[in-house]
Protein backbone atom coordinates (compact mmCIF):
# COMPACT_ATOMS: atom_id res chain seq x y z
CA UNK A 1 0.00 0.00 0.00
CA UNK A 2 1.37 3.43 -0.91
CA UNK A 3 2.15 5.80 1.99
CA UNK A 4 -0.35 8.58 2.55
CA UNK A 5 1.99 11.48 1.88
CA UNK A 6 2.84 10.79 -1.79
CA UNK A 7 -0.82 10.21 -2.58
CA UNK A 8 -1.86 13.31 -0.73
CA UNK A 9 0.58 15.51 -2.59
CA UNK A 10 -0.18 14.01 -5.99
CA UNK A 11 -2.34 16.97 -6.96
CA UNK A 12 -0.88 19.50 -4.54
CA UNK A 13 1.81 21.14 -6.63
CA UNK A 14 0.52 24.61 -7.40
CA UNK A 15 2.43 26.23 -10.23
CA UNK A 16 2.70 29.97 -10.57
CA UNK A 17 1.39 29.73 -14.11
CA UNK A 18 -0.75 26.95 -15.57
CA UNK A 19 -0.46 28.07 -19.17
CA UNK A 20 2.99 26.52 -19.66
CA UNK A 21 1.88 22.91 -19.04
CA UNK A 22 -1.06 23.43 -21.39
CA UNK A 23 1.22 24.66 -24.16
CA UNK A 24 3.69 21.81 -23.58
CA UNK A 25 1.00 19.14 -23.86
CA UNK A 26 -0.39 20.63 -27.04
CA UNK A 27 3.05 21.05 -28.61
CA UNK A 28 4.62 17.65 -28.06
CA UNK A 29 1.50 15.50 -28.24
CA UNK A 30 2.33 13.61 -25.04
CA UNK A 31 -1.13 13.77 -23.51
CA UNK A 32 -2.31 10.20 -22.86
CA UNK A 33 -5.75 9.00 -21.82
CA UNK A 34 -5.53 7.28 -18.42
CA UNK A 35 -9.25 6.60 -17.90
CA UNK A 36 -12.38 6.85 -20.03
CA UNK A 37 -15.99 5.66 -20.16
CA UNK A 38 -18.38 5.94 -23.09
CA UNK A 39 -21.16 8.47 -22.63
CA UNK A 40 -24.81 7.74 -23.34
CA UNK A 41 -28.12 9.48 -22.77
CA UNK A 42 -29.11 9.24 -19.13
CA UNK A 43 -32.21 10.48 -17.33
CA UNK A 44 -32.86 14.18 -16.91
CA UNK A 45 -30.22 16.22 -15.14
CA UNK A 46 -31.04 17.78 -11.76
CA UNK A 47 -30.35 21.46 -11.14
CA UNK A 48 -28.11 22.04 -8.11
CA UNK A 49 -26.92 18.43 -8.04
CA UNK A 50 -23.33 17.58 -7.25
CA UNK A 51 -21.51 14.37 -8.18
CA UNK A 52 -18.41 12.86 -6.60
CA UNK A 53 -17.17 10.42 -9.23
CA UNK A 54 -14.64 7.70 -8.43
CA UNK A 55 -12.51 6.49 -11.35
CA UNK A 56 -9.44 4.22 -11.48
CA UNK A 57 -6.55 5.47 -13.59
CA UNK A 58 -4.06 3.48 -15.67
CA UNK A 59 -1.08 5.48 -16.99
CA UNK A 60 0.90 7.69 -14.61
CA UNK A 61 1.77 11.26 -15.48
CA UNK A 62 1.52 14.93 -14.65
CA UNK A 63 -0.83 17.77 -15.55
CA UNK A 64 -4.11 15.93 -15.12
CA UNK A 65 -6.96 16.99 -17.41
CA UNK A 66 -10.57 15.84 -17.48
CA UNK A 67 -13.15 15.85 -20.26
CA UNK A 68 -16.73 16.82 -19.52
CA UNK A 69 -19.46 15.56 -21.83
CA UNK A 70 -22.78 17.06 -22.84
CA UNK A 71 -22.85 14.83 -25.93
CA UNK A 72 -26.50 13.84 -25.43
CA UNK A 73 -27.78 17.07 -23.91
CA UNK A 74 -30.44 19.15 -25.60
CA UNK A 75 -29.32 22.45 -24.02
CA UNK A 76 -26.09 24.03 -22.76
CA UNK A 77 -24.77 22.60 -19.48
CA UNK A 78 -23.09 24.86 -16.93
CA UNK A 79 -20.63 23.31 -14.50
CA UNK A 80 -19.65 25.94 -11.95
CA UNK A 81 -17.24 24.00 -9.76
CA UNK A 82 -14.96 21.03 -10.44
CA UNK A 83 -12.35 19.51 -8.11
CA UNK A 84 -10.04 16.52 -8.40
CA UNK A 85 -8.72 14.59 -5.41
CA UNK A 86 -7.69 11.15 -4.21
CA UNK A 87 -10.08 8.71 -2.56
CA UNK A 88 -9.46 7.78 1.07
CA UNK A 89 -12.58 5.68 1.55
CA UNK A 90 -16.10 6.01 0.23
CA UNK A 91 -16.79 9.67 -0.55
CA UNK A 92 -14.01 10.86 1.76
CA UNK A 93 -10.82 12.23 0.19
CA UNK A 94 -7.23 12.08 1.36
CA UNK A 95 -6.43 15.28 3.27
CA UNK A 96 -4.83 17.92 1.12
CA UNK A 97 -5.47 16.16 -2.18
CA UNK A 98 -8.56 18.04 -3.41
CA UNK A 99 -7.74 20.76 -5.97
CA UNK A 100 -9.91 22.96 -8.15
CA UNK A 101 -9.86 22.49 -11.92
CA UNK A 102 -10.26 25.37 -14.35
CA UNK A 103 -11.43 25.71 -17.95
CA UNK A 104 -9.70 28.34 -20.03
CA UNK A 105 -8.60 29.89 -16.77
CA UNK A 106 -12.16 30.14 -15.44
CA UNK A 107 -13.82 28.18 -12.63
CA UNK A 108 -17.09 27.88 -14.56
CA UNK A 109 -17.58 26.27 -17.94
CA UNK A 110 -20.64 25.97 -20.17
CA UNK A 111 -20.62 22.91 -22.41
CA UNK A 112 -22.77 23.33 -25.53
CA UNK A 113 -25.37 20.70 -26.35
CA UNK A 114 -23.72 17.81 -28.18
CA UNK A 115 -20.20 18.86 -27.19
CA UNK A 116 -17.34 17.89 -24.89
CA UNK A 117 -14.74 20.13 -23.27
CA UNK A 118 -11.31 19.54 -21.71
CA UNK A 119 -10.15 21.21 -18.53
CA UNK A 120 -6.87 23.06 -18.12
CA UNK A 121 -3.97 20.92 -16.83
CA UNK A 122 -3.75 20.55 -13.05
CA UNK A 123 -0.07 20.71 -12.00
CA UNK A 124 1.26 17.78 -9.99
CA UNK A 125 1.90 14.08 -10.53
CA UNK A 126 -0.75 11.38 -10.65
CA UNK A 127 0.53 7.82 -10.04
CA UNK A 128 -0.71 4.84 -12.00
CA UNK A 129 -3.64 2.83 -10.61
CA UNK A 130 -5.02 5.69 -8.51
CA UNK A 131 -8.61 6.04 -7.35
CA UNK A 132 -9.11 9.56 -8.63
CA UNK A 133 -12.19 11.44 -7.43
CA UNK A 134 -13.70 14.17 -9.60
CA UNK A 135 -16.32 16.29 -7.85
CA UNK A 136 -18.52 18.54 -9.97
CA UNK A 137 -21.62 20.69 -9.53
CA UNK A 138 -24.13 22.10 -12.00
CA UNK A 139 -26.51 24.91 -11.00
CA UNK A 140 -28.77 24.48 -14.03
CA UNK A 141 -28.67 20.88 -15.26
CA UNK A 142 -31.84 19.85 -17.04
CA UNK A 143 -32.92 17.75 -19.98
CA UNK A 144 -31.01 14.58 -20.87
CA UNK A 145 -27.82 14.10 -18.88
CA UNK A 146 -24.77 12.52 -20.51
CA UNK A 147 -23.00 9.79 -18.60
CA UNK A 148 -22.14 6.14 -18.25
CA UNK A 149 -24.88 4.04 -16.69
CA UNK A 150 -23.10 0.83 -15.66
CA UNK A 151 -19.94 1.98 -13.90
CA UNK A 152 -19.37 -1.11 -11.69
CA UNK A 153 -18.06 1.50 -9.25
CA UNK A 154 -19.77 3.34 -6.42
CA UNK A 155 -19.77 7.11 -6.76
CA UNK A 156 -21.77 9.67 -4.78
CA UNK A 157 -24.23 12.53 -5.24
CA UNK A 158 -25.50 15.39 -3.13
CA UNK A 159 -27.63 18.49 -3.45
CA UNK A 160 -25.73 21.75 -3.36
CA UNK A 161 -22.10 22.57 -4.01
CA UNK A 162 -19.85 20.50 -1.74
CA UNK A 163 -17.13 19.96 -4.32
CA UNK A 164 -14.39 21.65 -2.28
CA UNK A 165 -15.02 19.52 0.81
CA UNK A 166 -12.72 16.59 1.48
CA UNK A 167 -15.15 15.12 3.96
CA UNK A 168 -17.68 12.67 2.60
CA UNK A 169 -20.37 13.75 5.06
CA UNK A 170 -22.51 15.64 2.52
CA UNK A 171 -22.23 12.97 -0.17
CA UNK A 172 -24.98 10.71 1.07
CA UNK A 173 -26.50 9.44 -2.19
CA UNK A 174 -24.64 6.46 -3.68
CA UNK A 175 -24.81 5.98 -7.43
CA UNK A 176 -23.54 3.25 -9.74
CA UNK A 177 -23.19 5.63 -12.69
CA UNK A 178 -20.76 8.31 -13.84
CA UNK A 179 -22.31 11.65 -14.83
CA UNK A 180 -20.85 14.20 -17.28
CA UNK A 181 -17.27 12.90 -16.98
CA UNK A 182 -16.05 10.75 -19.89
CA UNK A 183 -12.24 10.93 -19.95
CA UNK A 184 -9.12 11.76 -17.95
CA UNK A 185 -5.68 12.34 -19.44
CA UNK A 186 -2.17 12.98 -18.14
CA UNK A 187 1.06 14.33 -19.58
CA UNK A 188 3.15 11.15 -19.78
CA UNK A 189 6.78 10.52 -20.61
CA UNK A 190 7.75 10.85 -24.25
CA UNK A 191 6.62 7.87 -26.32
CA UNK A 192 3.94 6.66 -23.92
CA UNK A 193 0.74 5.51 -25.62
CA UNK A 194 -2.67 4.05 -24.83
CA UNK A 195 -5.00 1.31 -25.98
CA UNK A 196 -8.77 1.77 -26.19
CA UNK A 197 -11.01 -1.26 -25.59
CA UNK A 198 -14.10 -0.84 -27.76
CA UNK A 199 -16.78 -3.26 -26.66
CA UNK A 200 -20.05 -4.12 -24.96
CA UNK A 201 -21.08 -5.26 -21.47
CA UNK A 202 -18.28 -7.82 -21.23
CA UNK A 203 -15.73 -5.05 -21.65
CA UNK A 204 -17.84 -2.80 -19.41
CA UNK A 205 -17.32 -5.40 -16.69
CA UNK A 206 -20.74 -6.87 -16.01
CA UNK A 207 -20.45 -9.88 -13.65
CA UNK A 208 -17.06 -8.71 -12.38
CA UNK A 209 -16.90 -7.60 -8.74
CA UNK A 210 -17.98 -3.98 -8.29
CA UNK A 211 -15.57 -1.47 -6.75
CA UNK A 212 -12.54 -3.75 -7.18
CA UNK A 213 -11.60 -2.91 -10.79
CA UNK A 214 -11.76 -6.44 -12.10
CA UNK A 215 -12.98 -5.76 -15.62
CA UNK A 216 -10.68 -7.34 -18.21
CA UNK A 217 -9.29 -3.92 -19.27
CA UNK A 218 -8.37 -3.32 -15.59
CA UNK A 219 -6.40 -6.56 -15.48
CA UNK A 220 -4.79 -5.56 -18.78
CA UNK A 221 -3.80 -2.18 -17.31
CA UNK A 222 -2.11 -3.92 -14.39
CA UNK A 223 -0.15 -6.14 -16.79
CA UNK A 224 0.94 -3.11 -18.81
CA UNK A 225 2.18 -1.28 -15.70
CA UNK A 226 4.48 -4.20 -14.90
CA UNK A 227 5.67 -4.74 -18.47
CA UNK A 228 8.48 -3.16 -20.43
CA UNK A 229 6.20 -1.50 -22.96
CA UNK A 230 5.44 2.04 -24.06
CA UNK A 231 1.68 1.42 -23.92
CA UNK A 232 0.53 2.29 -20.39
CA UNK A 233 -2.87 3.95 -20.81
CA UNK A 234 -6.05 1.87 -21.01
CA UNK A 235 -9.40 3.43 -21.88
CA UNK A 236 -12.45 1.24 -21.33
CA UNK A 237 -15.05 2.18 -23.94
CA UNK A 238 -17.33 -0.77 -23.27
CA UNK A 239 -21.07 -0.16 -23.13
CA UNK A 240 -23.70 -2.62 -21.97
CA UNK A 241 -25.94 -3.83 -24.80
CA UNK A 242 -23.94 -1.98 -27.43
CA UNK A 243 -23.81 -3.17 -31.04
CA UNK A 244 -21.38 -2.65 -33.89
CA UNK A 245 -23.99 -1.79 -36.51
CA UNK A 246 -27.14 -0.42 -34.89
CA UNK A 247 -27.87 2.20 -32.26
CA UNK A 248 -29.64 0.94 -29.17
CA UNK A 249 -28.07 1.14 -25.75
CA UNK A 250 -25.77 3.96 -26.79
CA UNK A 251 -24.76 4.83 -30.30
CA UNK A 252 -23.35 1.94 -32.32
CA UNK A 253 -19.61 1.32 -32.32
CA UNK A 254 -19.51 2.83 -35.81
CA UNK A 255 -21.29 5.98 -34.68
CA UNK A 256 -19.32 6.52 -31.46
CA UNK A 257 -15.90 5.58 -32.82
CA UNK A 258 -14.70 9.14 -33.30
CA UNK A 259 -15.83 10.56 -29.95
CA UNK A 260 -15.12 7.57 -27.73
CA UNK A 261 -11.97 6.24 -29.38
CA UNK A 262 -10.18 8.24 -32.04
CA UNK A 263 -10.48 11.58 -30.23
CA UNK A 264 -8.76 10.31 -27.08
CA UNK A 265 -5.21 11.60 -26.61
CA UNK A 266 -2.25 9.29 -27.05
CA UNK A 267 -4.20 6.35 -28.47
CA UNK A 268 -1.93 3.95 -30.31
CA UNK A 269 -4.19 0.90 -30.66
CA UNK A 270 -7.90 0.12 -30.87
CA UNK A 271 -8.85 -3.22 -29.32
CA UNK A 272 -12.11 -4.28 -30.99
CA UNK A 273 -14.12 -6.86 -29.07
CA UNK A 274 -17.73 -6.50 -30.07
CA UNK A 275 -20.45 -8.23 -32.07
CA UNK A 276 -22.28 -10.67 -29.81
CA UNK A 277 -25.19 -8.23 -29.34
CA UNK A 278 -25.57 -7.83 -33.12
CA UNK A 279 -25.73 -11.63 -33.47
CA UNK A 280 -27.94 -12.65 -30.57
CA UNK A 281 -30.56 -9.97 -31.16
CA UNK A 282 -31.88 -11.91 -34.18
CA UNK A 283 -32.35 -8.75 -36.23
CA UNK A 284 -31.22 -10.43 -39.42
CA UNK A 285 -27.58 -9.34 -39.13
CA UNK A 286 -25.43 -11.71 -41.16
CA UNK A 287 -21.75 -12.53 -40.84
CA UNK A 288 -21.12 -10.44 -43.96
CA UNK A 289 -22.90 -7.46 -42.36
CA UNK A 290 -20.80 -7.67 -39.22
CA UNK A 291 -17.58 -8.19 -41.17
CA UNK A 292 -18.33 -5.08 -43.20
CA UNK A 293 -18.75 -3.13 -39.96
CA UNK A 294 -15.40 -4.40 -38.72
CA UNK A 295 -13.75 -3.39 -41.97
CA UNK A 296 -15.09 0.15 -41.65
CA UNK A 297 -13.74 0.44 -38.09
CA UNK A 298 -10.35 -0.87 -39.21
CA UNK A 299 -10.24 1.51 -42.18
CA UNK A 300 -11.16 4.55 -40.09
CA UNK A 301 -8.72 3.64 -37.34
CA UNK A 302 -5.91 3.08 -39.84
CA UNK A 303 -6.70 6.41 -41.51
CA UNK A 304 -6.24 8.02 -38.08
CA UNK A 305 -2.89 6.25 -37.65
CA UNK A 306 -4.11 3.67 -35.12
CA UNK A 307 -3.52 -0.07 -35.06
CA UNK A 308 -6.47 -2.42 -34.58
CA UNK A 309 -6.43 -5.66 -32.62
CA UNK A 310 -9.46 -7.85 -33.34
CA UNK A 311 -10.81 -10.22 -30.69
CA UNK A 312 -12.97 -13.23 -31.44
CA UNK A 313 -16.53 -13.32 -30.06
CA UNK A 314 -16.87 -15.54 -27.00
CA UNK A 315 -19.27 -18.47 -26.56
CA UNK A 316 -22.77 -17.87 -25.21
CA UNK A 317 -24.71 -21.13 -25.46
CA UNK A 318 -27.11 -21.25 -22.51
CA UNK A 319 -27.93 -17.54 -22.80
CA UNK A 320 -31.64 -17.24 -23.62
CA UNK A 321 -31.06 -15.73 -27.08
CA UNK A 322 -28.64 -18.43 -28.28
CA UNK A 323 -29.66 -20.74 -31.09
CA UNK A 324 -27.79 -22.73 -33.77
CA UNK A 325 -28.29 -19.98 -36.37
CA UNK A 326 -26.66 -17.38 -34.14
CA UNK A 327 -23.85 -19.80 -33.37
CA UNK A 328 -23.23 -20.32 -37.09
CA UNK A 329 -22.86 -16.55 -37.57
CA UNK A 330 -20.48 -16.34 -34.59
CA UNK A 331 -18.30 -19.10 -35.99
CA UNK A 332 -18.17 -17.50 -39.44
CA UNK A 333 -17.28 -14.11 -37.97
CA UNK A 334 -14.59 -15.64 -35.77
CA UNK A 335 -13.09 -17.42 -38.76
CA UNK A 336 -12.82 -14.03 -40.47
CA UNK A 337 -11.20 -12.40 -37.44
CA UNK A 338 -8.65 -15.19 -37.12
CA UNK A 339 -7.81 -15.70 -40.77
CA UNK A 340 -8.53 -12.58 -42.84
CA UNK A 341 -5.31 -10.74 -42.07
CA UNK A 342 -7.24 -7.47 -41.98
CA UNK A 343 -6.45 -6.80 -38.32
CA UNK A 344 -2.98 -5.83 -37.18
CA UNK A 345 -3.20 -8.57 -34.55
CA UNK A 346 -5.77 -11.00 -33.16
CA UNK A 347 -6.62 -12.08 -29.62
CA UNK A 348 -8.63 -15.31 -29.51
CA UNK A 349 -11.00 -14.74 -26.58
CA UNK A 350 -13.24 -17.53 -27.90
CA UNK A 351 -10.44 -20.05 -27.45
CA UNK A 352 -9.69 -18.78 -23.93
CA UNK A 353 -13.30 -18.81 -22.72
CA UNK A 354 -14.87 -21.86 -24.37
CA UNK A 355 -15.37 -25.28 -22.82
CA UNK A 356 -13.33 -28.12 -24.34
CA UNK A 357 -16.46 -30.31 -24.09
CA UNK A 358 -18.84 -27.95 -25.88
CA UNK A 359 -17.17 -25.22 -27.93
CA UNK A 360 -20.36 -23.17 -28.01
CA UNK A 361 -20.41 -22.88 -24.19
CA UNK A 362 -18.26 -20.94 -21.79
CA UNK A 363 -16.00 -22.88 -19.47
CA UNK A 364 -17.99 -23.08 -16.20
CA UNK A 365 -15.02 -21.96 -14.08
CA UNK A 366 -14.90 -18.69 -16.04
CA UNK A 367 -18.66 -18.11 -16.24
CA UNK A 368 -20.20 -15.26 -14.24
CA UNK A 369 -23.43 -17.28 -14.05
CA UNK A 370 -25.44 -16.15 -17.07
CA UNK A 371 -23.51 -18.08 -19.76
CA UNK A 372 -22.30 -14.97 -21.59
CA UNK A 373 -20.42 -12.73 -19.14
CA UNK A 374 -17.17 -13.98 -17.57
CA UNK A 375 -16.55 -13.76 -13.84
CA UNK A 376 -13.44 -12.20 -12.28
CA UNK A 377 -11.37 -15.26 -13.13
CA UNK A 378 -12.60 -15.15 -16.72
CA UNK A 379 -11.86 -11.43 -16.97
CA UNK A 380 -8.29 -12.06 -15.83
CA UNK A 381 -7.90 -14.96 -18.27
CA UNK A 382 -8.96 -12.66 -21.10
CA UNK A 383 -6.45 -9.97 -20.13
CA UNK A 384 -3.71 -12.56 -19.77
CA UNK A 385 -4.37 -13.74 -23.34
CA UNK A 386 -3.54 -10.34 -24.86
CA UNK A 387 -0.14 -10.13 -26.53
CA UNK A 388 1.23 -6.90 -25.05
CA UNK A 389 3.64 -6.44 -27.97
CA UNK A 390 0.67 -6.36 -30.34
CA UNK A 391 -0.61 -3.21 -28.59
CA UNK A 392 2.49 -1.27 -29.61
CA UNK A 393 2.38 -1.74 -33.37
CA UNK A 394 2.95 0.82 -36.10
CA UNK A 395 0.58 1.79 -38.91
CA UNK A 396 2.32 3.01 -42.05
CA UNK A 397 1.13 3.90 -45.47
Amino acid sequence: MRPALPLAVVLLTVAACQSAPAARTAADGSGVVTWAASADRMGDGVAGRGYRLVVHTSAAGTDLRIRLSNAFGDRPLTIDSVYAGIQKQGAELRPGSNRRLSFGGARTVTVPAGATVWSDPLPGRLPAATNLVVSLHSPDAGGPASGHWMAMQTSYATQGDHTAEESGAAWTIPTGSWFYLDAVSVHASQGTGAVVALGDSITDGWQSTSDLNRRWPDYLARRLQRADTAVKGVANEGMSGNKVLADGPGQSALNRLERDVLSQPGVRTVFLFQGVNDIKAHTGVTADDLIEGYREIVDRAHAAGKCVVGATIGPFKGWHEWDPAAEAVRQEVNDFIRGSGEFDAVTDFDRILRSPYDRARMLPALDGGDRIHPNDKGMQAMADAVDLNALDCDVTG
